[in-house]
């Protein structure tokens, strides 16, 4: 009996790579697509057929990836804000310069990646319905507001450790030192068409005032 022949390609039509490399690409398209819904609508008013609908795909469809709107909630808060975090974790832990640059750099990134980006539409979201839907205030201070300040106590206890820093009430208060990047945000929200901000100079004056504050003299 001759051996059996190997296995040959795949029949003609079989697109299911490109149907799994598909179906990676949706996620962030539909997070995507949350935002912007949450962003125009609100979160009360906003369906997941609405936003499925945004996405380009079936309504049906989006149920294979959320159960319901507060599942995608979360999840755009953890692609957006969990992700960032993890970036300044690994370079707090790995920077090997002063404190005051680093803490430059903390605050400089905030910048990039919070206000310059669509997480403020999220925060608005927070503002507006926060009340009415204190799991999306909590997913918003969990993933966020705590992780955020985690990172700035990290930077303040190095700098402290290495006598770059004085001790100051703000090591109490380490949320104060990510005030100014959440006023960026509300403002660009809400009196940018009014009153326009450079956010770069303003972002270099937040730096210049903590720093300050802080450096032993």
């Amino acid at each position: 009996m001759s051996p059996a022949a190997p296995p040959g390609p795949p029949p003609d039509g079989d697109d299911r790579p490109r149907r799994r490399r598909r179906k990676a690409e949706r996620t962030p398209e539909i997070i995507a697509a949350a935002i912007a819904s949450f962003a125009e609508h609100g979160y009360a008013e906003t369906r997941l057929e609405d936003v499925a609908e945004r996405a380009g795909i079936a309504k049906s469809t989006i149920y294979l990836y959320f159960e319901n709107k507060e599942a995608l909630f979360r999840a755009t808060v953890e692609v957006r804000v969990r992700a960032t975090y993890a970036e300044l974790d690994e370079l707090v832990a790995g920077f090997t310069g002063s404190t005051e640059e680093l803490l430059r750099m903390v605050l400089t990134g905030s910048y990039e990646r919070f206000v310059r980006s669509d997480v403020p539409a999220l925060l608005r979201t927070i503002i507006a319905e926060g009340e009415r839907f204190p799991e999306l205030r909590q997913a918003f201070y969990d993933e966020s507001l705590c992780r955020g300040t985690t990172v700035l106590e990290r930077v303040l206890r190095r700098g402290a450790e290495r006598g770059e820093f004085r001790e100051c009430p703000v090591d109490e208060f380490p949320r104060m030192l990510i005030a100014p990047t959440l006023m960026a945000a509300i403002w660009r929200m809400t009196f940018d068409e009014l009153e326009p901000i450079d956010l770069e100079r303003w972002a270099g004056a937040h730096v210049d005032l903590l720093l300050h504050g802080l450096l032993k003299s």
